[in-house]
């Protein structure tokens, strides 16, 4: 094991993006498998060249570049994908008692209580006001 350990000293070695795109070549090539199409097993091994040729790198400030830039998107991904399913349970939980409109004019989210008829709304992003039955 040490000549491992001397081989890897001064190569980049593994992080997020390599591990992702590893995860990347097994579902491509999972899918090519059952599918029965070699065509996703192949572009499958696009991916897995690429996390070795990342791991084995002595170019480390580019590949921490790299995963940084990488680790920025999947953490905005991920946080707008939780605001979305966030609002989704919100909007679920409160089916019986509100109703949820948009500003014509500023596309803002307004929630209004159900059962009080026509009203009019009054944005209070933009001072739009409209009519909507609730």
């Amino acid at each position: 094991m040490n000549w491992l350990r001397t081989f890897m000293r001064e190569r980049y070695g593994s992080d997020r993006l390599s591990i992702f795109l590893i995860i990347l070549f097994i579902i491509l090539n999972f899918t090519g498998n059952l599918l029965k199409m070699p065509v996703f097993a192949l572009i499958g091994y696009i991916p897995l060249a690429i996390s070795i040729y990342r791991i084995l790198s002595k170019n480390i400030t580019r590949r921490r570049m790299e995963n940084y830039k990488f680790v920025m998107f999947m953490d905005s991904f991920t946080a707008w994908f939780k605001k979305a399913s966030n609002n989704i349970t919100i909007r679920i939980r409160d089916a019986k008692t509100h109703r949820y409109f948009s500003c014509p004019a500023c596309k803002a989210q307004l929630r209004v209580p159900k059962g009080k008829g026509t009203i009019i709304i009054t944005c209070p992003k933009c001072k739009t006001e409209f009519k909507k039955k609730t």
